[in-house]
């Protein structure tokens, strides 16, 4: 069965960094990382929506500007 509170709280520090190292090790084991080709045509994707975003940041941008400067004159 489970462990009780006592027997959790007398595990010493370094089995419990072991523990947690193994856990971690078992976990990153099930990452599947893309190959090459797909983390290629991922990252572009990331940069032509960054760019995109950023044009459409900037011209919203200047269109507020030009439009505050028309109501201060």
């Amino acid at each position: 069965m489970g462990e009780t509170s006592k027997q959790k709280a007398s595990k010493s520090f370094p089995s419990k960094v072991k523990a947690w190292f193994t856990g971690f090790r078992g976990e990153f084991g099930k990452i599947v990382w893309p190959n090459r080709k797909t983390l290629t045509k991922e990252s572009v994707a990331v940069l032509v929506v960054s760019v995109v975003l950023g044009v459409i940041i900037a011209v919203i941008d200047f269109a507020a500007r030009a439009g505050i400067e028309f109501l201060i004159k």
